[in-house]
């Protein structure tokens, strides 16, 4: 009996378009929240067939689940289909902080327990300890299978082979992050610079969801953009567009960590902040500083905050002076790249309306008016929480193809 010859090109075709639908039919479901079978196939142009066959094994798998059924003046009702949020739960991490954040999170981008560990100064092996600490503190609690591991760090990042080129932060220079934590812990690990995490959370779950052309800009530890161009990651060449923390913004200005001078985050970032609010506390014994943190020594960007808040006179142009420094930038930002939405993140962005009026003040006054009359300058919609839910958003892009 004659055999049929095996065509690998075809079998690898076959399971590519396996996957595909796989891919579309959760992502259908995941977007429309509750949906029947047949308008899955009405939206995705599959015949219902292949969609009954991949909602079978889809509901095998035990990430869709059926839950009721359809209102209709006649005829039988369809069941009706969605998404099992706890099927897997995610491993996040935000390294992008002077605490290391991680936290597990559903597949609805719902934070189920979240853990930081304060790093005091430690870089380099004994960063990457605190790291590991926190990984495996949240694996031991995790009460469903772990879809992966997705972690927004600080720096120059290839995300397709996980490597941390350059994290002055941290004194890690072409760091195998995703390498070291799959061969440890045996799951997807996924790595991506934490602004470009910031700005995929909120195409993912904030409030300018699927906006195609969309930029981050995240104000904390240090400074960068994440930007989304007609729905794709913008990473440049050599992944290192959106470093606007190394813009030059101060000419024969302070020297910034990476070696040059006059660098956004020398002026903008939340260590900039603190370091001025602490000369501010040492030159004057009634400063409001004194209330939240004693020793000015042990203030940081929560206790500046809350004696913003509270009224502290001097703090005023120092956050004046940082929405100006970030306007000037963020006018670059337009001006190149004609966004229609700014979101603004991170610790600084709680310094709130005033901080943001400057913003818009400056790079209104330094765009050409056509470029930025259509752009709105916002604060971000997650909070806190924006590069874990980026993570988040990053394991269920390449994992379960949700775009």
């Amino acid at each position: 009996m004659q055999v049929a010859a095996v065509h690998p090109q075809r079998k690898a075709t076959r399971e590519l378009t396996k996957l595909h639908n796989r891919r579309l039919v959760f992502t259908t479901i995941y977007n429309a929240k509750q949906i029947s079978r047949a308008d899955i196939a009405r939206l995705t142009d599959l015949t219902p067939t292949t969609v009954s066959n991949v909602v079978a094994d889809l509901m095998e798998k035990r990430l869709v689940v059926e839950d009721g059924v359809a209102s209709l003046p006649r005829g039988k009702p369809p069941a009706m289909l969605h998404v099992n949020k706890d099927a897997y739960h995610m491993l996040c991490l935000d390294l992008a902080k002077a605490s290391f954040q991680g936290a597990l999170v559903n597949l609805r981008g719902e934070i189920l327990y979240q853990r930081s560990i304060y790093l005091g100064g430690r870089v380099g092996d004994a960063a990457l300890a605190v790291a590991f600490e926190l990984i495996d503190s949240l694996l031991s609690i995790a009460s469903s299978p772990i879809l992966g591991i997705a972690v927004g760090a600080p720096g120059i990042i290839d995300p397709d082979k996980g490597i941390v080129h350059r994290a002055v932060n941290f004194e890690w220079h072409d760091l195998p992050l995703q390498q070291m934590f799959q061969e440890r812990y045996q799951v997807p690990v996924y790595i991506a610079n934490a602004s470009y995490a910031a700005v995929l959370a909120e195409y993912t779950f904030g409030r300018r969801r699927n906006v195609p052309d969309l930029v981050v800009v995240k104000v904390g530890y240090d400074v960068g953009a994440g930007i989304i161009l007609n729905g794709e990651p913008f990473l440049g060449h050599r992944f290192g567009a959106g470093e606007i923390g190394h813009m030059v913004v101060v000419e024969n200005g302070e020297r910034c960590m990476c070696g040059n001078f006059g660098c956004l985050e020398t002026v903008a970032s939340s260590r900039a902040i603190v370091r001025r609010a602490r000369a501010i506390a040492r030159d004057n014994p009634a400063s409001l500083l004194h209330v939240f943190a004693p020793p000015p020594a042990e203030l940081d960007i929560r206790a500046v905050l809350r004696a913003y808040e509270a009224g502290e006179p001097a703090l005023q142009p120092v956050v004046a002076e940082v929405g100006r420094y970030l306007g000037i930038a963020i006018a670059n930002l337009v001006s190149v790249l004609s966004v229609p939405y700014v979101l603004i993140a991170g610790s600084v962005s709680n310094f709130g309306q005033p901080l943001l009026d400057v913003i818009k003040e400056e790079v209104y006054a330094r765009s050409l008016a056509r470029t930025v009359s259509q752009t709105v300058i916002e604060t971000a919609s997650l909070g806190a929480e924006i590069v874990l839910l980026g993570a988040a958003g990053l394991l269920l892009r390449h994992e379960m193809g949700v775009v």
